[in-house]
């Protein structure tokens, strides 16, 4: 494994398992919300986001984590090995309650409390009948990459434990 993405839903805890999976292997990593979003919440123009990805892209190894499905096609061109969180709503709707009011390295602020909008919780909430088939018809696409599809917390632990 050089290069891996971490997909999933919103609240999946893609990011802490990057970071995990960083810090087990030393593989450099890519948070696409710190490539896409500046600190006052507004998003960089579309040319910059996309000449940063291929920048990183562009890298010798790298893990990147981040759905954004207008550009998983091209990441997942040059990957070699995708791992799909693919969590219950309850699970990832949990995740995002815990992480708000703590600083995380992958996005340039921290969420408040009751900062959720509805369009995002309506995200979350239709991951599963919405977005998830378009991610499984373009991890479809590369049958020659390793994809790992994890379905709980648990699952995820016990694979990032066999780098222990």
């Amino acid at each position: 494994m050089q290069k891996a993405l971490i997909i999933g839903s919103p609240g999946s805890g893609k990011s802490t398992f990057a970071r995990a999976l960083h810090e087990a292997t030393g593989l450099p990593l890519i948070h696409l919300d710190n490539l896409f979003w500046n600190a006052d919440k507004t998003n960089v123009e579309k040319e910059v986001f996309l000449a940063r990805l291929e920048d990183a892209l562009q890298r010798e190894r790298w893990i990147i984590d981040g759905n954004y499905l207008s550009t998983m096609d091209k990441r997942l061109a040059a990957c070699d090995t995708v791992f799909f969180l693919d969590y219950p709503v309850d699970v990832c709707l949990e995740g995002i309650r815990q992480r708000q009011g703590q600083p995380r390295p992958d996005m340039p602020w921290v969420e408040q409390p009751g900062e959720c909008d509805q369009e995002f919780l309506a995200m979350i909430h239709n991951f599963p009948a919405e977005t998830r088939p378009k991610v499984l018809a373009l991890l479809a696409k590369y049958p020659d990459k390793v994809i790992v599809t994890l379905t709980s917390r648990e699952e995820a632990r016990a694979y990032l434990s066999r780098y222990q």
